[in-house]
């Protein structure tokens, strides 16, 4: 069986001297720096007692180190469980009472929220060609052969009670890497962002696999941050792929500097992935960019991929484009609430998981017996085969018996000069759900509540307008930079009507 890890030990043989991974907390790995790190990794979890189809949760920021521990597990043969450190307490105690590691790992010196959940667990520190990190054994755990063919497993956010550990095999991984690679023509020439968390599925597949299976270098950045971004972008590097939000704060920043495109740019592919697009948000980013924006659509639960578009630049296309090579999807038009034009994406292929880890009930409720996975988002298929996401099942809201979609709410509000990004939800009110928008903005470039219902005025029809727009600088987001919609209302609780 191919080892997701066979793609970094090609580069190893044929390019040992060619720099993979660099972090800024100043490493700078050529591979052969990254082959023996790996192997001083794998040789101390050996010495601690893990064992093929063991389980061993990383606790992780982005950082070489990070990655080094990602690719012994695979070495090992044991499962690695990446978790942002970001996490909380209760958050990190949940994934670690379901999966039962046999041991945990803690990139201390790229993250003092990895140090605290260490010294909060008695972790030891450990040392060697790979940096100081932080070990915590033993646990009370056992080889589990279910994981035998598995890479890796990731935690689902955004839900309450017991998380659903998703599997995701070797050959997911290796797919969704080289799939990835080979959309956006990566070369061993290109020098990616990192600054996606790689305990998340887009930032494991679409850049640390990719560009592995490419040989590209890979920029690693602990946290987002515009300023940094700003400067990374102009200074060298070619691939960015991020979740839309970063796009918007990073246009911001520009603004702010006097800036409304990129300088010194070499950027010759940038994308777009996890909440949909709008025209004129995509016109607008594309001429900051100088390239074309392009578009994808996938979950944790398909290693990242399911569709992406391939598009020029101004291409109005605002789709998530054609499934990707090898990949199958379908509308089940049987959605309540979905209309005769939407139904809810599944898809089938070598990019579907494994199931949910010690959960059958929820992973007979995601796969049926054919393959198909249910994602639990609404789509529509155009007449060129390009899907058009239309929302979350859950967060369709039915208004005086009328669909609206968020997106399209989002859409119009994101159309707003002033705005930044937004979030639209539902809140049940006696018998219906009202239209609810969270609109992020500048401190001193803030538009009024007025403004804007009159700007969405013109763009949506009454049912489809929010009957409360909430302004703010900040909205709850996960570490990727994605909106956090379940945390709305408890955030803005005491301005909500």
């Amino acid at each position: 069986m191919a080892k997701w890890h066979d793609y970094l030990g090609a580069q190893i043989a044929s390019r040992p001297d060619a720099r993979a991974f660099t972090d800024d907390g100043g490493a700078d790995w050529t591979y052969a720096k990254l082959d023996k790190a790996i192997d001083a990794l794998k040789d101390m979890l050996l010495e601690a007692g893990v064992q093929p189809c063991d389980r061993v949760v990383i606790v992780a920021e982005n950082c070489a180190a990070a990655i080094a521990s990602l690719f012994a597990c695979s070495r090992l043969g044991a499962c690695a469980i990446p978790v942002n450190a970001r996490q909380t307490e209760v958050e990190l105690d949940r994934i670690l009472a379901h999966s039962k590691p046999a041991a945990v790992l803690f990139t201390s010196a790229a993250s003092g929220d990895a140090v605290n959940h260490g010294e909060r667990m008695q972790a030891r520190g450990v040392s060697g060609s790979f940096g100081a990190m932080q070990l915590a054994t033993p646990f009370d755990s056992a080889p589990d052969q279910m994981l035998a063919d598995v890479a890796v497993m990731l935690f689902t956010t955004g839900t309450t009670g017991t998380p659903k550990g998703v599997m995701l095999t070797h050959e997911n991984v290796r797919f969704g890497g080289r799939t990835s690679a080979e959309l956006r023509g990566m070369t061993q020439d290109d020098v990616v962002y990192g600054v996606l968390p790689i305990t998340h599925v887009f930032g494991l597949a679409s850049v640390v696999t990719a560009a592995t299976y490419a040989g590209a270098l890979v920029r690693l950045e602990a946290r987002f941050s515009a300023a940094r971004l700003y400067e990374q972008l102009n200074d060298g590097v070619t691939l960015f792929s991020a979740v839309p939000q970063m796009h918007a704060l990073l246009m911001q920043y520009a603004k702010e500097q006097g800036f409304d495109h990129l300088p010194q740019s070499v950027l010759r592919y940038t994308s777009s992935g996890a909440a949909p697009l709008d025209p004129a948000w995509k016109r607008k980013a594309e001429a900051f960019y100088g390239v074309a924006i392009q578009n994808g659509y996938g979950l944790t639960e398909s290693t990242a991929g399911v569709c992406a578009s391939d598009n020029v630049l101004g291409d109005p296309d605002i789709s998530v484009g054609p499934p990707l090579p090898g990949v199958e999807i379908r509308l089940d038009q049987a959605v309540e609430g979905g209309g005769d034009q939407v139904g809810e994406v599944q898809t089938r292929g070598p990019h579907v998981m494994k199931g949910y880890y010690r959960n059958p009930e929820e992973t007979a409720k995601a796969l049926d017996g054919e393959g198909w996975l249910r994602t639990g988002d609404l789509g529509r298929m155009d007449d060129r085969g390009h899907l058009h996401i239309a929302g979350r099942c859950k967060e369709l809201i039915i208004h005086g018996g009328f669909n609206v979609y968020p997106p399209e709410v989002e859409a119009a509000l994101n159309d707003h000069p002033q705005v930044i990004q937004s979030a639209v939800i539902g809140k049940v009110v006696q018998g219906d759900e009202k239209v609810v928008g969270f609109v992020q903005v500048a401190p001193d470039d803030a538009p009024n509540v007025e403004e804007l219902r009159a700007f969405v005025a013109q763009r949506l029809a009454g049912y489809k307008r929010p009957s409360q727009i909430i302004v703010a600088t900040e909205l709850p987001a996960a570490p990727t930079g994605k909106i956090l919609k379940h945390k709305l209302l408890d955030f803005f609780a005491d301005q909500l009507n």
